[in-house]
């Protein structure tokens, strides 16, 4: 079969990919200084292996996509590993999983292995630094990074100062061995806060700190730093002279570790299938910010030693072994398009259309770039490759522009002045005081379609069935205009519409018949009101009745906490607007309102919360029930006005922002205590 040729632009595009995987890899490995994470690191890498697989001529020797690991630094005495050290393949899904499941059986089938179940050992995947340790008749002698697998650095002085490496084991055996070295959370705050008071750099992770540590020129600064070791493998043993027996499988090889005074991580355990795997890997993302350490995912790996033997490697990593990583939260991605999204209240949001992209667990395809300003903050052009950042069930954002990569053919984004979307003539304008820019006119399509939308939303009318498509469907149709329009529909409208059948049509007009009693927070919620959110309509429902509301001033509204004097207007103009009294008189023909009486505690009166990542036993909104009927507020951005953070597993910016500003960080047990006190 004849392969591709590949164009200029792909020939172009994989140079400057390996020009910049190369520097990313010296500032990372060498300088211990990386300018972007590891998970945008690794999808620069895959893009790159992606155009090599395909356009094969492309490959180079000296390319990144053919080493394994890091770098050399020259400092440092060079070590030639005695076994080659290999790095794990990794996947990122239970279908990916799966696939390598059935590679393993495969290559025993080729191989004449006849083996019923396959058991496998799982271990944490510690996101540190690779140490391999070298003793002879039980004397520490050696011990070196992994560099590029075939050569290491030897830091032995530096890791003779890590308690949990023992300098002599209590059998005078030959050994090598391998394992993690790692840094604690905490450790990692204290080492940061130290260089922040010399006005030093920061370390940017757990595992850029635990490098720097371990590769310092003085052991000195070593051993100030508390660092901690996993050891997980067995390269190399001689037993002779002791009654000591060679391991047969993986869980006998961490139990001799563990009885040769190596520190052996405690959560690894034996399964017999692949979706014992899988559960064992959601469990542990659910945990993950539970432990001291960084981890990013599990390893699991055939426990039979023989058979992993057998099974041997590819050209870069074991058969017998598989890295399976939590979903990444940050990744590199291209922006093929800018494009003007209008919101509910007119205000144009620019969102940059992506190339398809897995991050934090989804596949995405576009990130909000907020405004104008922020645009010219980024410098974000279409064509730009770019870094792409999620945290928990954040809405994806664009963190930095890979300027490295540009081409020349990047378009700059210039913002219009007409956008069709915003209906009448198009004309747009600046909102005053601010970076934004929205309609001129207020009854565009879209905008409409939003408004009513919203309305029908988990957050305000809760209107199961109606959502963004169907409101969408239905005004095209000329069937809703407004608000009270969804409780004129019949089951004759519903049925003219596409994908609408007789019990889909049953179960809207149920949804809509049992939204009639509404809070009279979330009708306040659902009205899209200017500058009223959730906690803004609860803070309203509590001090007011809606015909109070209606006919409140901004003296009145400006004495409530938290609403100062630009939101109390928004709501005045709102109120004083006879299209949207009358909208609302014409509504309450059709709904009741009610107003929650307070019956929990005031446990939390006065108090702030922000929730970030994801909590393992209630979900977000319970949290924030459970919140607010205890007298406290939920909001959605850390300030130095927040009193506590509840942080669950993929807790990301909000997390570290609540670290930079001292806000007290919980756990979920720990926010449960709270409640029940």
């Amino acid at each position: 079969m004849a392969r591709k040729t590949p164009s200029l632009e792909v020939v172009a595009r994989a140079k400057k990919l390996r020009d910049v995987i190369r520097h990313h890899t010296y500032l990372y490995h060498v300088l211990d200084t990386p300018e972007i994470s590891d998970e945008a690191y690794d999808t620069l890498l895959q893009e790159l292996l992606q155009i090599e697989q395909e356009y094969p001529s492309l490959q180079t020797s000296d390319s990144p996509t053919q080493r394994v690991g890091a770098i050399v630094r020259e400092e440092f005495t060079k070590v030639r590993h005695k076994v080659p050290q290999w790095s794990f393949d990794n996947v990122f899904s239970p279908e990916e999983l799966h696939e390598w499941g059935e590679r393993v059986v495969r290559h025993m089938e080729r191989l004449r292995i006849k083996k019923s179940v396959v058991a496998y050992t799982i271990e944490h995947k510690i996101d540190g630094l690779k140490i391999i340790l070298e003793y002879e008749k039980g004397v520490f002698v050696r011990g070196a990074t992994r560099g590029d697998g075939v050569v290491g650095e030897d830091i032995t002085v530096n890791l003779r100062t890590v308690n949990s490496i023992p300098l002599v084991l209590p059998e005078p055996i030959d050994i090598i061995v391998g394992g993690e070295a790692w840094l604690s959370h905490t450790e990692l705050e204290r080492i940061n806060a130290e260089r922040a008071a010399r006005g030093e750099a920061l370390f940017a992770n757990p595992r850029n700190a635990a490098a720097g540590s371990l590769r310092q020129l003085d052991s000195k600064v070593t051993a100030q730093r508390r660092l901690d070791t996993f050891i997980y493998d067995i390269y190399a043993l001689s037993t002779t002279g002791t009654q000591i027996l060679t391991p047969k499988t993986q869980g006998e090889e961490l139990t001799l570790l563990k009885e040769l005074h190596f520190k052996v991580n405690p959560f690894w355990k034996t399964v017999n299938s692949i979706n014992d795997i899988i559960a064992e890997y959601e469990r542990w993302q659910r945990k993950r910010h539970s432990q001291a350490y960084e981890m990013d995912g599990i390893v699991a790996a055939v426990d039979d030693s023989t058979l992993q033997e057998r099974l041997g490697y590819t050209a870069k990593a074991p058969r017998y072994a598989i890295a399976f990583k939590f979903p990444a939260e940050q990744v590199t991605t291209v922006v093929e398009d800018i494009v003007l999204q209008v919101g509910r209240t007119g205000v144009l949001t620019p969102v940059a259309h992506l190339r398809p992209v897995r991050v934090a667990g989804s596949v995405v395809s576009r990130a909000t770039l907020h405004n104008e300003d922020e645009i010219a903050r980024l410098d974000v052009r279409v064509g730009d490759t770019v870094v792409l950042q999620k945290a928990g069930d954040v809405i994806p954002d664009i963190v930095r522009v890979l300027t490295d990569l540009r081409s020349g053919k990047e378009k700059k984004f210039v913002f219009p002045k007409k956008v069709v979307a915003c209906g009448g003539d198009g004309s747009i304008e600046r909102v005053p005081g601010t970076a934004a820019w929205r309609c001129v006119s207020k009854d565009s399509f879209d905008q409409r379609s939003r408004i009513l939308a919203h309305f029908a939303s988990k957050k305000a009318l809760d209107i199961d069935g109606l959502g963004p498509s169907t409101v969408e469907s239905l005004l095209r149709a000329g069937l809703i205009n407004t608000f009270n329009d969804f409780y004129t529909l019949k089951k004759g409208d519903l049925l003219e519409l596409e994908g609408f059948g007789e019990m889909s049509a049953d179960n809207l007009l149920a949804a809509i018949e049992a939204s009639k009693k509404v809070p009279l927070e979330r009708l306040i919620t659902g009205l899209s009101i200017g500058q009223v959110g959730e906690e803004t309509a609860r803070d309203l429902a509590r001090e007011f009745t809606l015909e109070q509301l209606r006919g409140a001033d901004v003296e009145a509204l400006s004495a409530i906490e938290g609403i100062g004097e630009v939101v109390a207007t928004s709501i005045v103009q709102w109120f004083n607007d006879t299209e949207n009294t009358s909208v609302l008189d014409s509504l309450l023909q059709h709904i009741s309102v009610t107003r929650t009486t307070h019956v929990g505690s005031d446990t939390f009166k006065g108090k702030t919360f922000v929730l970030t990542g994801t909590l393992e036993n209630l979900s977000r909104e319970e949290a924030k029930e459970q919140i607010r009927a205890r007298g406290g507020k939920v909001s959605s951005t850390v300030s130095a006005q927040t009193d506590y953070v509840v942080a669950g597993s993929s807790a990301g910016s909000k997390l570290e922002k609540a670290h930079e500003l001292g806000v007290t960080v919980l756990n979920e047990d720990e926010f449960a205590s709270m409640m029940q006190s």
